[in-house]
């Protein structure tokens, strides 16, 4: 039985989809050349004042709303001090003492059962801009485009007890961020990632033990795997008698494992104070009440829903709804053809395939929802085979297109007249007496071999349902 119990606390930073800046009105475009949205204000240059952008606000106040959050009506942003080449201005403005988001929650699913997990504070903030080395050159550059991009920094109760409740929480947080769409929640890019807190105590301590902060989590795979050696590192040293030291680790996903970066800084490090170019944040009633008028239905509700109406298992709905334009895309289908749980598996197996196999989002496929209804349709109402319809749909998937054109083009339709079949049923049986003396006299197996050769009779198009009826018919 395990000794030690793990504490996981997540600092979550997601950037939100504003077309400028938090404090300026330079685009926040991602993928232009170095230093491109750049101007005096996100450069740091002396004199310029910042002016707070609205829509960061409103973001940041919906992810409150959506998790339930007490939204303060007065916030103030603070300078967060510290000095690194890729922060301009010698100085982060954040927030501290009052942010603008405080105690709220998310609830997870785990292996273990649901879960709730706290929310201590959401809060706004400026990002840093980037450090480019080139080794080659034996050169450090500055790229400035993402200072003063507009982040939220999402931070956690230490809830959470497991890697995988850790990834759960991630997961949750992150298709609420893109349901609200305030976030594209792209962990690649960097516009949603997170910081780990994570300490071990043996079971049954209260005090917390000394914990490390985990940074260059990139992935939910990173997450896990990075949160797993720290734990192990953390109790190995423990066991050894010897202390376990509060710092900052990066991961290295190469090696998968963690390595020391820099002494963990404590908030008196920082020296925060309020920023004296920034006024109190008021918010007005109306504008909450606004707000949370334009929340849309939530990832937990719809997937309540989707077992509801659809009726679909508590596994399908979860899937369905992990990603918006998913769940989207699936009720788009089932709204041109009602067959949900059907309509559900081919969007659980050939359309996440597709999107897995090549990254993009059920938004982007070539082939609308109404052609995937369409095409389930048609094997549904026997005109085509399931098989065609798994055949033909990369095609579609790649193309779009109308299912029904690609079938008639292909020569693809099932061939469901009884007459047109009952010869080939005839001629197969009469080209195998053997087969039917044996089947008639109890080998009742040998229906399947029937089957196949009067499928390879009519090259695959003969309806199977149609041709087992015949033949239990015509061998009786």
């Amino acid at each position: 039985m395990a000794r030690y119990e793990t504490v996981i606390g997540l600092e979550v930073h997601a950037q939100l989809k504003t077309e400028s800046k938090i404090f300026c009105s330079c685009s926040t475009r991602f993928g232009v050349e170095p230093n491109e949205n750049v101007c005096p204000v996100c450069s740091g240059m002396p004199g310029v004042l910042p002016v707070l952008n609205r829509k960061v606000v409103e973001y940041a106040a919906k992810m409150g709303l959506a998790i339930d959050c007490d939204i303060n009506r007065t916030s103030v942003f603070a300078r967060k001090n510290y000095f690194y080449p890729d922060l301009p201005k010698g100085y982060q403005t954040s927030q501290f003492e009052l942010p603008i988001c405080e105690h709220g929650h998310v609830d997870i699913v785990t292996s273990k059962g649901p879960k709730r997990v706290g929310v201590t504070r959401i809060h706004m903030e400026e990002d840093a801009g980037k450090n480019i080395h080139a080794a080659h050159e034996n050169k450090s550059y500055v790229d400035l485009n993402r200072a003063c991009v507009p982040l939220i920094e999402i931070v956690s109760e230490p809830d959470m007890r497991s890697a995988e409740e850790a990834v759960a929480y991630l997961k949750a947080l992150r298709s609420i961020l893109v349901y609200l769409d305030i976030c594209d929640g792209n962990m690649e890019e960097g516009s949603f990632r997170c910081d780990a807190n994570v300490s071990v105590r043996p079971f049954g301590q209260e005090a917390f033990g000394t914990r490390t902060e985990l940074k260059n989590l990139n992935s939910f795979k990173h997450v896990q795997k990075a949160i797993e050696y720290e734990v192990e590192r953390q109790i190995d040293l423990v066991e050894d008698g010897e202390a376990v030291v509060q710092e900052t680790r990066l991961y290295d996903a190469n090696k998968g494992v963690t390595n020391s970066m820099r002494g963990k800084e404590e908030a008196h490090d920082y020296r925060y104070f309020p920023c004296p170019d920034l006024v109190p944040l008021v918010l007005d009633e109306a504008w909450l009440a606004r707000w949370k008028g334009e929340l849309p239905e939530l990832p937990k509700a719809r997937e309540a829903r989707f077992r509801e109406q659809y009726g679909l298992s508590a596994d399908a709905a979860e899937v369905l709804t992990a990603e918006r334009d998913l769940a989207d895309y699936y009720e788009a289908a089932v709204a041109d053809f009602n067959e949900p749980k059907k309509i559900a598996n081919w969007v659980m197996t050939d359309i996440l395939r597709e999107l897995n196999a090549t990254g993009g989002r059920a938004a982007d496929l070539k082939l609308a929802p109404q052609g995937l209804a369409a095409l389930v349709r048609l094997v549904e109402e026997g005109k085509i085979s399931a098989k065609s319809g798994k055949d033909i749909l990369p095609e579609l998937l790649a193309s779009g297109g109308d299912p029904e054109a690609l079938v008639q083009a292909k020569g693809l339709a099932q061939i469901s007249d009884t007459s047109a079949l009952a010869a080939d049923i005839d001629a197969v049986l009469a080209e195998n007496p053997k087969e039917v003396a044996e089947f008639k006299a109890g080998k009742t197996k040998l229906i399947g071999f029937f089957v196949g050769q009067i499928m390879r009779r009519t090259k695959g198009q003969a309806n199977p349902a149609v041709v087992n009826q015949l033949l239990a018919d015509k061998l009786k």
